[in-house]
């Protein structure tokens, strides 16, 4: 309803638009014929955005179906759901078949074309070819995105027998059907990043043309090989939102921004640094490649096993990670990166820049990668994500940052040292809008399983955990010992709220750590600044400004409203949206 409302006000348009402008910004100069008569015309023409465009952002969302079932038979043996039926409908477990969360991802789909400024195309994967009545299916349930509603009437043309959202794509063939099935073996994520990135070398021509990054030499048929203006590549049990393709479309700008900026050019090149956090990043080769990426998270559902369970803070509705863990990530104070209204438009060197000595943003920075269960671990180490500490499961990329990365692709195909190609993409995520970059795993059956030893999260620290183990065993001092000791080292449930907090701890003792000039090395907790919300003490609460301003960061308002957070005089906020350097002082 946000950004699909055409009753504006002059005043609030920008914020009702940015997540077009940004797109636009970020995506391909090429744009597609809109006049009279035209396919876009015909599926776009009767809504327009509300600044009055008829232009959209051009979305690709590319699905990889391994794995989806209902129970222990494949989901296209059976049939699909009736859509659009009248009367209530029967009560399906969350576990029972993956065509309730294919169908939620494609309402979601549907959702953002009607808003009028996203036009999205599907591209289904699939290991062999499916039956029509499921293409029809889903074709039915894209209504806005140029879908026609079922039930198909007798005059009505069939999917293949017009234009359609969507497109099945049979990626395997009779040789590699098996391959593909099996989840351990990463081929279809590996089918679904040459779909998405294109890189000219596939096509199997040498050097010349070919190198050309902004070319894509996929078969034309291939809805993929259109141009577009962003790409979002998931997995069916992963949920896609308008809300995680604003964050990551308003991030992207904002990097974009803080590699423009002319302050970070010289800081870069003075290779100046004041501390340990701060990475001022450029549009130079050495200079950090920095990608939005995501993570996914799942509830401890009702249904199935409550292992660890008292992890979850006494209920079973906390979001919950079990892919990262506080060793998985570090904090970095990126400089001038904040992008204001109409595209990449860094505000830090303008005279609507927040109030304060310093003008960025806070990032978590991946440090290792993430570490699934089987078989999605094994599938991870077949086929790496395109982005260091991403996941394969739900990732995006706009068409500026594709052609890096294809650009970069093609330099370690045809070099033989990596080190003259820049450097490899690098996940981050914004700390003030870091519940946009956590991504619903919807059949919630993740958490209370246990990792593969060897391939946790915080496998960096391995040795320091075994020490941690040792010294819980030696102690003997908890009542079901073993119970707790198993939920501590050998499961990962790692809430929602705990990742921002602990994100946000991290961040403030670093600053700490280079204000304290004269550090007493006997004292606990911070000694010269601290986090406002969450460095507090029984005799000295906090107010209820702060919780507001938690919970403005929690639900992605930060980003929703970011004209106002960015730009004007009430700093109330700034440390909840990731935006206050040096957070608050330690008053005595």
């Amino acid at each position: 309803d946000f950004f699909g409302d055409t009753n504006v006000p002059e005043s609030e348009i920008s914020t009702h638009a940015r997540l077009l402008e940004n797109c636009l910004a970020m995506g391909n100069p090429t744009r597609p014929s809109m006049g009279k008569g035209t396919l876009w015309d015909d599926w776009f023409g009767s809504k327009k955005s509300p600044v009055g465009s008829t232009d959209r952002c051009r979305i690709l969302f590319t699905m990889n179906t391994v794995g989806a079932g209902r129970g222990t038979t494949m989901l296209w043996e059976t049939n699909p759901p009736k859509p659009h039926s009248d009367g209530p409908k029967p009560w399906i477990s969350e576990q029972e078949t993956a065509a309730t969360h294919i169908q939620r991802n494609l309402e979601e789909i549907d959702a953002m074309c009607a808003t009028g400024q996203i036009a999205a195309r599907l591209q289904v994967l699939v290991c062999e070819p499916i039956p029509a009545q499921w293409t029809e299916w889903m074709d039915s349930l894209l209504v806005n995105c140029g879908g026609k509603a079922g039930p198909l009437d007798q005059d009505q043309k069939k999917v293949e027998e017009r234009p359609s959202p969507v497109q099945v794509v049979v990626v395997a063939g009779a040789s590699t059907a098996d391959t593909c099935h099996d989840q351990k073996s990463g081929l279809m994520e590996k089918r679904m990043q040459d779909l998405v990135l294109a890189p000219p070398y596939l096509s199997g021509d040498k050097k010349g043309k070919s190198s050309d990054p902004t070319v894509k030499t996929t078969h034309r048929d291939l809805v993929s090989s259109d141009d577009h203006d962003m790409y979002v590549a998931f997995k069916w049990s992963s949920l896609v939102s308008t809300r995680a393709v604003n964050g990551f479309v308003q991030a992207s700008a904002d990097l974009a921004a803080a590699a423009a900026s002319p302050n970070n050019q010289k800081a870069v090149k003075a290779k100046k640094t004041e501390d340990g956090v701060t990475v001022p990043i450029s549009n130079s080769p050495s200079s950090p490649f920095l990608i939005p990426s995501f993570v996914r998270v799942s509830y401890v559902s009702e249904e199935n096993s409550k292992v660890a369970k008292w992890r979850m803070h006494g209920d079973f509705f906390h979001p919950a990670s079990w892919e990262v863990c506080k060793d998985s990530f570090d904090m970095t104070w990126i400089p001038d990166s904040l992008s204001g209204a109409g595209g990449i438009n860094g505000i830090c060197n303008s005279s609507s820049a927040p109030k304060g000595k310093e003008c960025g943003q806070w990032w978590v920075y991946m440090a290792e990668e993430q570490m699934s269960v089987t078989p999605e671990v094994y599938a991870n180490e077949a086929t790496p994500p395109i982005v260091q500490g991403g996941s394969n499961h739900i990732w995006m990329v706009t068409e500026r940052q594709r052609r890096e990365v294809v650009k970069q692709m093609v330099c370690k195909k045809e070099e033989e040292k990596d080190t003259d190609c820049g450097q490899d993409p690098q996940a981050v995520m914004p700390l003030g809008d870091l519940e946009s970059f956590l991504i619903n795993f919807t059949p919630n059956t993740a958490l209370g399983k246990q990792h593969i030893k060897g391939r946790r999260p915080g496998y960096s620290r391995e040795k320091e955990r075994a020490l941690d183990r040792e010294r819980v065993r030696e102690r003997k001092q908890l009542k079901g010992q073993e119970d707790i000791e198993k939920a501590l080292f050998d499961y990962t449930v790692y809430p929602a709220a705990l990742f921002h907090k602990d994100a946000t701890i991290k961040a403030a003792r670093a600053r700490d750590v280079v204000l304290t000039k004269h550090p007493d090395k006997e004292a606990i907790g911070p000694q010269t600044v601290k986090s406002s919300y969450y460095d507090v003490t029984i005799t000295k609460p906090r107010e209820a400004t702060l919780a507001w301003c938690q919970a403005i960061s929690r639900n992605g308002l930060c980003t929703l409203y970011a004209d106002y957070f960015r730009t004007s005089s009430d700093v109330r906020c700034l440390e909840a949206c990731g935006m206050a350097k040096n957070f608050g002082t330690v008053k005595e």
